[in-house]
């Protein structure tokens, strides 16, 4: 730990620095930054389950698990932390009684003693791999972790700070690890064997909700869903591959249109640019532009939406999967009955790439050639439906977040009573 609390100590003038300049530039509030350093609003009395995801989608995943924790402590209060602002705007927009939104306190011992101080918290959840030692080792309160993650990479970080990651994992009480190779992975590095539960992840019990009806009809009119392809949760450098194929197939099929839906929506401005550099007519949802017949892309930068991109789209590309970001879940186009494509970086989900790409319930592509050759083939609607079918039998033999929500609900009980 000495090690870590050096680092940290060394980072801190710059940490401060970006924290002064999100102030600056309106990115963030004086509220914000309180909450970032522990303060604000608490209960201020004991028995919180406070529970922890990074962003947007680990927490959308864990809804159902949020919904459940309420229904079997309706007497806890449960405040759930976040590093980003639009995954606690994600949380307040749940509107749910009981839940208290915030940004996550940094990972200092002061800042944590002075959020515990607030909050007085008898668990800690951190959902899949937000480890943070200080949080996690300094916790009085006992620590599981969801659906946890840990790629190689990552356990080789690890492995190279001698006594830390055991002092961590000794913290904490069970884990659910989302594969095996992260369950041998956090083995090697210390948790008891007895700690580590099945495989498991909360991704599988996700439900989208329905998009609105007259959006998706005004739309449809439009985008033929056969035609139309989505790029979802786009990163840097993955959009100029997509454009170059999208193109590419174009040139065979005029009457293909694409839906871009990018991670960040603060990346729409260069994403314009690489549109007006593709030649592409498009619009933007943020800007409230209305597409029209000339409209072969639709920029799709804005949060929340995601239901409505996938009941548009007989297509979708997974994004975070042709750069080295992990890849994101494949159960939200899945069950919306799109054809599902994604690059070679899919280590957040190895094991279920692996089957669906083994059944024919998706498409590796490797770069615009592969994605060309993919839209080829996935031309009509009946190849669409047949990769669709694949996946859902798939992903439905692998489900496992009923089974994963019951067992942690147990385990907080066990922990708490």
């Amino acid at each position: 730990m000495l090690l870590y609390r050096l680092i940290l100590t060394l980072v801190a003038p710059l940490l401060a620095a970006g924290l002064v300049l999100r102030l600056l530039r309106r990115q963030e509030s004086l509220r914000d930054l309180g909450q970032r350093l522990g303060g604000g609003e608490g209960v201020g009395r004991p028995g919180a389950i406070w529970l922890h995801g990074a962003s947007n989608g680990e927490l959308a995943s864990a809804k159902a698990l949020v919904q459940a924790l309420i229904a079997a402590f309706p007497n806890r209060a449960l405040v759930i932390s976040c590093n980003t602002l639009s995954g606690r705007d994600l949380v307040r927009d749940w509107q749910l009684d009981a839940v208290h939104a915030r940004l996550a306190p940094l990972d200092y011992r002061l800042v944590l003693a002075r959020f515990r101080a607030r909050w007085r918290p008898t668990v800690l959840i951190v959902l899949e791999n937000e480890l943070w030692p200080n949080r996690i080792a300094t916790s009085p309160a006992p620590v599981i972790c969801v659906a946890a993650r840990m790629s190689a990479r990552s356990a080789a970080g690890w492995a190279r700070l001698g006594r830390l990651p055991r002092r961590v994992l000794g913290r904490v009480r069970m884990l659910w690890p989302q594969d095996a190779a992260s369950a041998g992975r956090f083995e090697d590095l210390g948790l008891p064997k007895a700690r580590i539960a099945p495989v498991a992840t909360l991704k599988s019990g996700v439900t989208l909700a329905p998009p609105p009806a007259d959006l998706l009809a005004q739309l449809r009119a439009l985008f033929k869903r056969s035609s139309t392809i989505l790029a979802a949760s786009t990163h840097a450098g993955e959009d100029a591959i997509l454009l170059d194929g999208f193109n590419a197939a174009r040139a065979a099929n005029p009457a293909l249109r694409l839906i871009l839906a990018p991670r960040h929506p603060r990346r729409s401005a260069e994403i314009v640019q690489l549109l007006q550099s593709h030649g592409l007519p498009h619009a933007v949802r943020s800007r409230g532009d209305t597409p029209d017949a000339d409209c072969i892309v639709y920029l799709a930068d804005t949060l929340g939406e995601m239901a409505l991109w996938f009941a548009l789209c007989g297509i979708s590309f997974v994004g975070g999967s042709l750069v080295p970001r992990g890849g994101h879940t494949p159960y939200e186009p899945a069950q919306a009955g799109s054809a599902i494509l994604h690059g070679p970086h899919v280590a957040n989900f190895t094991e279920i790439y692996a089957a669906l790409d083994a059944n024919g319930g998706a498409r590796q592509i490797a770069d615009a050639e592969g994605l060309t050759a993919a839209l080829t083939a996935l031309s009509d609607a009946r190849a669409q439906d047949d990769m669709a079918r694949r996946a859902s039998a798939v992903l439905a033999a692998q489900d496992s977040g009923a089974v994963l929500i019951g067992d942690v609900v147990a385990q907080v009980r066990g922990l708490i009573s």
